[in-house]
């Protein structure tokens, strides 16, 4: 099948075509064949030598874990999924899914059927960015009704659903993004928006409950400077990179609390997404789909940082 994958880290030209096995599920996996997959900026990390890197090993290695596409063989075992069934998911995170690529299997629990309403290039857009979100606004921080939730790169893959999900949990939301992207953030639920460019964040927002934070201190020390706006008990969820011994001690001192994050692979919970995209309640932001060989150029156009939501790369017809 075709792959694309890379024999050492570096920069995006390090990623190239290969010709590899298909390969075979075992009992309680599906072979899904995939028609298209999604990039998230964990690729281009651990394309790097972050990322999942450490977890992935030395390359050869085939990137992507976000993956839409068609079930072409059941294990034995499977009772949830059938062949000809379209299904979405994030399997194996953190370890190798090998998403782009003709072909993944994983167990079948990891996935689950996509949203009616999508096609595969939009569906590919989704799991990690969605299952993210949810997993940090539901089990991590429980946002609850009424309460005020800052998102720190809002108009983001992650971020975009974050402002949705916030605001079907009855949350106020508040969002940072350029000023361009304001609007579209108001359409999809955000009740203020502070223009980071033009304004330091912590002078603009007060009396948050909860602070998703998809930047992280390594970018002009975001996390520290969003303690300032929490009120007391507010907790932070910091995803890039993580909440260091610092962060935590800082934020205890002052009567809040740090949480760390990872997501994970979640069936169940992409069912329930599916369900709120196919209802109209929230929307998949894609600004583009790129073939499967281009994985390089989504990979540069990634890292400058200003994605309007996903970039997908289409891997069949």
């Amino acid at each position: 099948m075709r792959a694309i994958s890379q024999d050492e880290f570096g920069g995006p030209e390090v990623l190239h075509r290969v010709e590899v096995p298909r390969p075979e599920p075992l009992p309680t996996e599906v072979l899904v064949r995939v028609v298209a997959t999604g990039v998230n900026p964990v690729d281009h990390k651990t394309r790097a030598g972050g990322g999942m890197a450490g977890v992935l090993g030395d390359p050869p290695f085939i990137l992507g874990w976000d993956v839409s596409g068609v079930v072409e063989e059941t294990g034995f075992g499977v009772h949830t999924l059938s062949p000809g069934d379209e299904v979405y998911g994030m399997p194996w995170f953190p370890r190798a899914a090998g998403g782009y690529a003709e072909y993944v299997t994983a167990p079948s629990r990891q996935f689950a059927r996509k949203p009616k309403s999508l096609g595969h290039e939009q569906a590919a857009a989704v799991p990690l960015a969605a299952l993210t979100a949810w997993q940090i606004l539901t089990d991590t921080a429980g946002v609850r009704s009424g309460e005020r939730v800052l998102i720190h790169a809002a108009a983001g893959g992650v971020g975009h659903f974050a402002v949705q999900f916030a605001k079907h949990l009855g949350a106020h939301v508040i969002g940072t993004a350029r000023a361009a992207k304001h609007d579209w953030l108001r359409g999809l639920g955000a009740d203020e928006l502070v223009d980071y460019t033009a304004a330091r964040f912590e002078e603009a927002v007060r009396e948050v409950d909860v602070v998703v934070d998809l930047i992280g201190d390594g970018v002009d020390s975001t996390s520290t400077r969003s303690l300032e706006t929490l009120r007391p008990g507010g907790r932070i969820v910091a995803v890039p990179s993580g909440v260091s011994p610092e962060l935590i001690e800082r934020a205890e001192a002052r009567g809040f609390r740090a949480f760390p994050y990872l997501v994970e692979p979640d069936g169940s919970a992409l069912t329930r997404i599916a369900g709120l995209i196919d209802a109209g309640a929230v929307a998949v932001e894609v600004e583009d789909v790129l073939p499967l060989e281009r994985a390089a150029d989504a990979h540069r156009r990634l890292e400058e940082g200003r994605t309007r939501g996903k970039l997908v790369l289409r891997v069949a017809d």
